[in-house]
């Protein structure tokens, strides 16, 4: 039997939710209520997806230096069901700063109206006060609420699946990464009044740049706590018996980090053959450490940077392109054992 459509509106509605439910069962990874509200909610997959790509950018800049630099995400296409199969530090600092992204995107998206189910927070209503004075509420306040209870649904529906110590360490380092975005929400003001006084202020609450939330993981990740689970399986106790305090904003791990020096993809190592070194540091950046004492090669390359610029009138910089030749240190690869070649 044919449909028959009262109007192109309704086919198109008809068309677009076929397209999600096409779409939706086409992402890899998803466990089956995150496919619902995939398919509930087809605009926000869009907005989740342009967060994972902040994530991983942002992942890869807290570790462009270590040994471990967030390049086996790079390369898996599975970012919504992403598995770390070692229940690592670094797998706690991916589940938080992924969870943090799906906040931030979602948050994004509501403010600039690119989503139908959210805008802007509309409980930023009347007057308010702060260590400058009184000021009135107005513009866009971020719905910071809305990017966490969202996040929270879709990022914890594929650990609520299973009641195990991963599970809940996941659900414990998801809900750390979403707290660190509301952490550094802040405060923004515009002047009204004679001569651009501030007498009269209107202001909304803003999310800082993404960065902020990664510098404050990345801390997180140095200062991480080794968990175990608890008898009963309702959560896990410190591992270090002295521990003094609370895991509550903490990140916590089970199992101790592989050294990342060795391809190992059960580990998610890609090892650190043909990485770039530095040769005069010392940090976890320099040829020793990094190279995990394979050494080095060196490599003579040609670089062309701007110089001799100069201003000129009106309003313009000319500079010339200079050639110098650097040396540039890699990683030296794995030496197998002689007696692997042996026949």
């Amino acid at each position: 039997k044919t449909k028959v459509y009262k109007s192109e509106t309704d086919a198109l509605q008809y068309i677009g939710a076929l397209g999600a439910r096409v779409i939706c069962d086409n992402i890899p990874g998803l466990v089956n209520k995150q496919r619902q509200l995939c398919q509930r909610h087809p605009d926000l997959m869009q907005s989740i997806g342009e967060g994972a790509k902040e994530w991983i950018k942002e992942c890869q800049h807290q570790f462009r230096h270590h040994r471990w630099n967030c390049s086996t995400l790079d390369r898996d296409h599975t970012v919504f069901g992403r598995v770390m199969l070692r229940s690592s530090r670094e797998a706690a600092f991916v589940y938080a700063i992924s969870s943090a992204g799906v906040v931030y995107a979602i948050t994004t998206a509501c403010s600039q109206g690119e989503l139908k189910i959210c805008n802007c927070d509309g409980h930023k209503r009347g007057q308010a006060s702060d260590d400058k004075g009184n000021f009135d509420w107005g513009g866009c306040s971020d719905n910071i609420n809305y990017g966490i209870k969202f996040a929270k649904a879709f990022v914890d529906a594929r650990e609520r699946m299973v009641k195990d110590a991963r599970a809940l360490m996941n659900l414990h380092n998801n809900r750390c990464g979403r707290m660190a975005v509301k952490r550094f929400m802040k405060l923004e003001c515009k002047c009204h009044g004679v001569s651009g006084s501030c007498s009269l202020r209107t202001c909304w609450l803003a999310m800082s740049d993404f960065r902020r939330t990664g510098d404050y993981l990345r801390k997180k990740y140095n200062t991480a706590i080794e968990v175990t689970m608890n008898q009963d399986g309702t959560g896990f106790m410190v591992a270090d018996k002295d521990f003094q305090g609370s895991t509550k904003n903490e990140l916590v791990y089970v199992e101790n980090s592989p050294d990342y020096c060795l391809t190992d993809r059960s580990a998610g190592s890609l090892g650190t053959a043909g990485r770039v070194c530095n040769k005069s540091s010392r940090g976890t950046d320099g040829c020793e450490v990094m190279c995990c004492g394979r050494g080095y090669d060196t490599m003579r390359v040609k670089r062309v940077t701007k110089c001799e610029c100069k201003f000129k009138w009106c309003c313009a910089v000319e500079c010339k392109d200079c050639e110098d030749l650097v040396d540039v240190h890699t990683c030296k690869p794995h030496k197998r054992p002689d007696w692997l070649d042996i026949t």
